[in-house]
């Protein structure tokens, strides 16, 4: 007759306690550190939003020397309610993919302006224009010819996010704003100037299209459920912590004396 022998399993559940104490005692901070940047980042987007409110109300200054000047701030010159006066080269619109939620499918007008008295040229976006709109001689009221002011907010170059489409110069179809390519289509071989900033007019063109206003001035902020996520799960953590050690407690004999 054979007899089984079953080892001792205390000491093995004494190392797996340890071993869980170790992981939450590392595991813990991380999920609070990460909650509690999350709620500076709140703080920080909150004051960042409030800037731009405040910029955007601002009597407009001069696009040149605001472009030109060194703003100590994280916007720099965005959202700056600048204005310039100029010729827009109506023959070099460009066209940005920018359907409306509530118009359908369209695009957003960006038409150089050359600066008064310069070669500089600065990209305006003159606003949305539904597809059926998209051909010019459909809104020939709003393509301005001589010497107009404008008057926008500005803005910077813009960064390729990761799902969106490439530009296609050839087809003068454009998906997020390349200054570079945009201008390198549009005056390549020239002696133009470029101005690496876009301005966003606000008022529509007459007869209403392009339709102005097409800025969004509003950012994502979404850092105080992140925050909550991260605590969450920290509590989450200590909790199962402390399911796993009691079950172990209970588990284990006592020693005999």
């Amino acid at each position: 007759m054979t007899t089984s022998h079953t080892p001792n399993s205390q000491p093995a559940r004494r190392g797996g306690i340890v071993v869980a104490t170790v992981m939450t005692l590392i595991a813990l901070p991380i999920l609070i550190g990460l909650g509690v940047w999350q709620l500076e980042r709140k703080a920080w987007k909150e004051s960042l939003l409030t800037a731009i409110a405040e910029r955007t109300k601002q009597e407009p200054v001069d696009l040149l020397g605001t472009y030109s000047a060194t703003h100590e701030s994280d916007l720099g010159f965005e959202y700056v309610r600048a204005k310039v006066r100029g010729r827009f080269l109506n023959d070099k619109e460009r066209y940005f993919y920018a359907p409306d939620q509530k118009l359908g499918p369209g695009y957003h007008v960006y038409t150089p302006l050359e600066i008064a008295g310069t070669t500089a040229v600065v990209f305006v976006n003159r606003g949305f224009v539904t597809e059926d709109l998209k051909d010019p001689a459909k809104r020939r009221e709003g393509q301005l010819d001589g010497e107009v002011e404008v008057v926008g907010l500005l803005r910077g170059p813009g960064i390729k996010a990761t799902f969106t489409p490439d530009n296609d110069p050839k087809a003068n179809l454009w998906f997020w704003r390349d200054y570079a390519g945009l201008f390198a289509s549009a005056f390549s071989g020239t002696d133009r100037t470029a101005i690496a900033a876009f301005l966003d007019a606000e008022a529509p063109a007459p007869g209403g299209w392009p339709k102005g206003g097409a800025t969004l001035v509003e950012l994502p902020n979404r850092h105080l459920e992140y925050a909550l996520t991260w605590f969450g799960l920290a509590v989450t953590l200590v909790a199962i912590f402390g399911v796993f050690a009691w079950t172990r407690r209970r588990a284990t004999p006592p020693e005999r004396g």
